[in-house]
């Protein structure tokens, strides 16, 4: 890895535990600029609430790269020790008295959302993420004094999904299917739903509609809001800077191909769009996105980017065309994605990774940061690596 970030960071080492605590593998970084190696961290005893399941998988997100070397915040850093994580699924092993969501041996997953007010009114329509105090991310956040649903030691930031087990209060665990295949339900908790919630909210799930729909950026994110917006029924144009990607985009669904910065391109999708997704993270212009949208179309930004984006406003007037964002889904549009998807078999392209692949994994994630494939990180690779 190339820790080529400002080394705005915290330190803070892993105070000894409570008595209600306790000890958890797990693999992280214990400094800035360090690699990878295992660590013990401490997870809460179930509370009444809470379920308890054993991790079998989960997810590597590029974001998790970020977090990894601090490269997320130049204001406040990433802080260490940190274990990242926020696609985790695995099979529960302990629920309590009052849980009545699961049941021991059944297969539950967490995405992003550890924890969250559960009391405004946005967190009471099941849209969790934009809860307005604030949701708790599901690692290297602290825990909320105005949140009462994480136990354990509140000094203490969140752990992630590279461990062996975790606690979480019931609201928050997302029910997988028992026939599903567990290592590739991890990526829908992220990739997946951050595709679904814009779907869903700009009027795609209504499958009495057939819309024209673009997505922009061919990469793990893309290719996944490709699959999901064919699957629904409408036809689905890829976007790209470059032809590279066009059969890639076409083997997963679209069926039709723009290149951005080739006008005669654009020209050829010009006013059919009815919704675009923009997937891309890196600063750019937004101009002919807007050419490609209908009267009243809606161009919806998913890519974490601090500078200001480009756009011509005339073109947004002669349209009456929107610019809006969107931020992962809440947990009912999370339960809705995962069930969606193993009713219509609608699966992510994932490689399965051991610990031993860390390095390797996030040096390319690092380097590539459209390659459509899912890292999955394999939970008993633990055992092997020791």
């Amino acid at each position: 890895m190339k820790f080529s970030s400002p080394d705005i960071a915290v330190h803070k080492p892993i105070p000894e535990p409570l008595e209600s605590e306790y000890p958890v593998k797990a693999w992280g970084v214990e400094k800035f600029g360090e690699n990878f190696k295992p660590l013990t961290i401490y997870r809460y005893q179930v509370g009444e609430y809470d379920v308890k399941f054993q991790i079998k998988f989960c997810g590597i997100c590029h974001s998790d790269v970020h977090n990894v070397l601090n490269e997320m915040s130049t204001k406040y850093g990433s802080t260490y020790p940190i274990v990242p994580g926020h696609e985790l699924v695995g099979t529960v092993v302990e629920v309590g008295d009052k849980v009545t969501r699961v049941k021991v041996g059944e297969n539950v997953g967490v995405g992003c959302i550890r924890d969250s007010c559960l009391l405004c009114d946005v967190c009471d329509r099941g849209e969790e993420c934009y809860c307005v105090r604030g949701f708790t991310h599901t690692y290297n956040t602290p825990k909320k004094k105005e949140h009462c649903h994480i136990g354990g030691n509140p000094e203490v930031q969140n752990w992630g999904g590279y461990s062996e087990f975790d606690v979480i209060h019931e609201h928050f665990i997302i029910k997988i299917p028992d026939d599903m295949p567990l290592e590739k339900a991890g990526p829908i908790l992220c990739a997946g739903i951050t595709m679904w919630s814009p779907l869903n909210h700009w009027g795609a799930t209504d499958t009495t509609k057939k819309l024209n729909i673009g997505i922009v950026g061919i990469g793990g994110l893309g290719t996944m809001g490709i699959k999901l917006a064919s699957a629904l029924g409408h036809r689905v144009v890829a976007i790209s800077s470059s032809d590279k990607k066009r059969e890639l985009a076409r083997s997963k669904g679209a069926a039709g191909y723009v290149v951005s910065n080739d006008p005669a391109s654009v020209a050829e999708e010009s006013g059919k769009l009815d919704l675009i997704l923009n997937t891309v993270s890196a600063h750019h212009s937004l101009t002919p996105y807007i050419t490609l949208l209908k009267t009243d179309g809606t161009l919806v930004n998913m890519g974490c980017i601090a500078a200001p984006m480009e756009y011509n406003q005339f073109s947004l007037l002669l349209k009456r065309a929107s610019i809006a964002g969107s931020l992962i889904g809440g947990i009912p549009a999370t339960q809705e994605v995962i069930d969606f998807c193993h009713k219509n078999e609608v699966y992510p392209d994932v490689e399965l990774v051991g610990v031993g692949d860390l390095e390797r994994v996030y040096t390319e994630l690092q380097e590539n940061n459209s390659g459509a494939v899912r890292y999955v990180l394999d939970i008993k690779s633990f055992e092997e690596s020791e």
